[in-house]
């Protein structure tokens, strides 16, 4: 596949030098960082080797990757490599997705503490699906769920929310059957939400009283805890948005989605549009345009094209940046780290399916790796005849038999 007419990359290096000026003191270092690593990403800057075909003897460049979580290059092969590693968690049963979102005003307090506002969306979620299908009225079940967390709206708004696949059923209270749920419906959304609302305001209240929330700009009167009672008061009575989408068809179309969603960045770069000195144009879809459709009833697309000024752009990118050593993908219940493996081994001798094969790693001969880079000319493997380092000069490719 070949480089994309345009690349975040692009608009860094273009209008980042100056912007970063404009904005000294007011981009945080994990923002600065982000932005340096994607600027250098696959540039001799990190450095790379000199590969040969041993096919057609093409000699090819290839520069290394930056591997920042938040670069739209990086995630592809990252993707991969944790979607192999789940292939053998899948189960035979129907899967569902549950997405729970913060209200506008939680997600603005969101943006100035994020480590500690996006660990309560983590932790609420996961509690709420558990808590609420293990009441005998609902499922009785322990159930698992993997959480991957998302920041942005199509536009690049702030718009915290997590992303939940549950499969339908569980284990009951004493591990000895196997709890599926109704056909086609998991749980009632409008009982997660109403829960979901409460305990999240509630641990919010908390970490509020353990002084855990700082609050700068329009939110400084926060900090008082009378302020911060009156300005949560809403917040109660509004409803919070818990979605339930319909099941996956199959265990393929759940690896489908999740390799869409598990390592995705703020935008790729495939939803740029063009660039100049004035704007940045880029693809998004308008979610208010119902239907499920790319045209809903009213005739609306939802694909639209944005306009935005390089730094406002910029401006929206950085949001999405993560707190450092932040998990943006949790388990729980069934699959959680600790005690994946039995529980689903357990699962899978009650639903009498088989146990899963290791996933393939040989290009079908047996103890046989595929090389690790292949000629885009011929398909052959390449071999490295050269390496540099960082900042190192790359001399001119080895001539064939050298």
């Amino acid at each position: 596949m070949g480089r994309p007419a345009l690349e975040v990359a692009d608009i860094f290096r273009e209008h980042g030098p100056a912007w970063r000026e404009a904005q000294r003191g007011h981009l945080s270092l994990a923002q600065l960082k982000v932005m340096s690593a994607i600027t250098q990403c696959r540039t001799a800057a990190l450095g790379g080797h000199v590969l040969r075909c041993e096919g057609c003897g093409t000699d090819q460049v290839a520069y290394n990757s930056c591997r920042n979580r938040h670069c739209p290059k990086c995630q592809s092969t990252a993707a991969k490599r944790w979607l192999d590693a789940r292939q053998a968690d899948l189960l035979p049963v129907e899967y569902y997705h549950v997405v729970f979102t913060l209200p506008a005003p939680i997600a603005d307090l969101a943006y100035q503490n994020k480590a500690v506002v996006y660990g309560l969306l983590f932790d609420v979620a996961a509690e709420v699906l558990q808590t609420i299908a293990a009441d005998p009225k609902h499922l009785g079940a322990r159930i698992g769920a993997t959480l991957v967390l998302h920041t942005w709206g199509s536009a690049l708004t702030h718009h915290p929310h997590v992303h939940a696949v549950v499969p339908g059923g569980g284990l009951s209270p004493d591990g000895k059957q196997w709890v599926a749920c109704r056909p086609g419906f998991f749980l009632s959304v409008r009982v997660l939400s109403r829960l979901f609302r409460r305990r999240f305001l509630e641990e919010l209240q908390q970490a509020h009283q353990a002084a855990k929330l700082k609050f700068f700009g329009e939110h400084a009167t926060l900090a008082d805890a009378k302020a911060f009672n009156d300005w949560v008061a809403p917040q109660r009575k509004c409803e919070w948005v818990v979605y339930a989408k319909r099941p996956f068809a199959g265990p393929e179309a759940v690896l489908a989605y999740l390799s869409r969603y598990t390592h995705r960045v703020a935008i790729s770069n495939s939803r740029l549009l063009a660039m100049d000195e004035r704007a940045v144009s880029f693809r998004w879809k308008d979610y208010r345009v119902k239907d499920g459709a790319a045209t809903g009833a009213s005739g609306q697309t939802r694909h639209k094209t944005m306009t935005l000024a390089p730094e406002e752009f910029m401006r929206r990118f950085l949001l999405h940046v993560l707190p450092g050593g932040f998990h943006r993908i949790r388990h729980c219940g069934l699959l959680a780290n600790g005690s994946r493996k039995a529980s689903l081994g357990l699962a899978r001798e009650l639903l009498s399916a088989p146990k899963p094969q290791p996933a393939a790693n040989t290009d079908g001969a047996a103890g046989i790796k595929p090389p690790a880079f292949v000629c885009r000319h011929c398909g052959r493997a390449l071999l490295i005849v050269q390496t540099f380092t960082r900042g190192q000069l790359i001399r001119a490719p080895p001539q064939p038999g050298q």
